[in-house]
């Protein structure tokens, strides 16, 4: 998979880009990521790539020049039709496990990061761009987004994680979260871990690991508990 991320502010990416599952994901040539800085792309002297929003109020508006020349840039050794254009934006659809899924099979990605008020809308007019939302509250930038969005993607690429069984008994897999997990000692401070467990008997683990799943997801997250009664019906 390539991506490429437009960003005003690469530095707030360039850290975690090179850590942990992403880290490992470039290693293993799973993920190719290119970084694109917004302000390389401007033709100003002080490198403006903000401007205030016609009609007047707060905040500023990324302008769409820069946006525009950087996905040409790309476009122009890769190709457009193969690409998924992705903004993170509280306008688009929720990412989820399944979106996160939809994502990872992709090709090639590229994101965008928004600042201030977001990106001109004109940009819409040139490109088609799928908005996601990782959550129904506001971020301060649009990198802090595409890196959720991109460590989640990584880590089901082939060959990232050893155990790709791992990665797809997660939470949210199958619209149930996690079971607990308990490692040494086996006693801490007079709490044991469940004996089951210990048993060696691994289909009754299975069905243990089963039933805490659901009583955790009815407990805590009954909506997903109600949406996975449906889906097993």
């Amino acid at each position: 998979m390539r991506i490429d991320i437009i960003t005003g502010f690469p530095k707030i990416l360039e850290q975690p880009l090179n850590e942990s599952i992403i880290k490992m994901g470039r290693r293993k040539a799973a993920v190719d990521i290119h970084i694109h800085d917004l302000r390389d792309f401007t033709t100003d002297r002080h490198r403006t790539i903000d401007d205030y929003p016609y009609g007047g109020g707060p905040g500023m508006v990324l302008k769409i020049e820069p946006f525009y020349r950087a996905l040409k840039k790309i476009f122009e050794t890769q190709d457009v039709a193969k690409a998924h254009i992705v903004l993170p934006s509280p306008r688009g659809r929720t990412l989820t496990q399944s979106v996160v899924t939809e994502l990872s099979i992709k090709e090639h990605l590229v994101f965008l990061c928004g600042h201030y008020k977001g990106i001109d809308e004109r940009i819409h007019e040139f490109f088609k761009i799928d908005e996601i939302s990782i959550g129904d509250y506001i971020l301060s930038s649009g990198e802090v987004a595409t890196l959720v969005m991109i460590d989640a993607m990584v880590r089901l690429l082939p060959g990232v994680i050893k155990d790709i069984n791992s990665a797809w008994t997660d939470s949210f897999s199958d619209d149930l979260l996690d079971v607990p997990y308990y490692t040494r000692p086996e006693e801490f401070e007079g709490k044991k871990v469940p004996p089951v467990l210990l048993s060696g008997n691994h289909q009754k683990i299975a069905e243990w690991r089963q039933k805490m799943r659901e009583k955790i997801t009815r407990q805590r997250r009954p909506d997903l508990y109600e949406k996975y009664l449906k889906s097993i019906k």
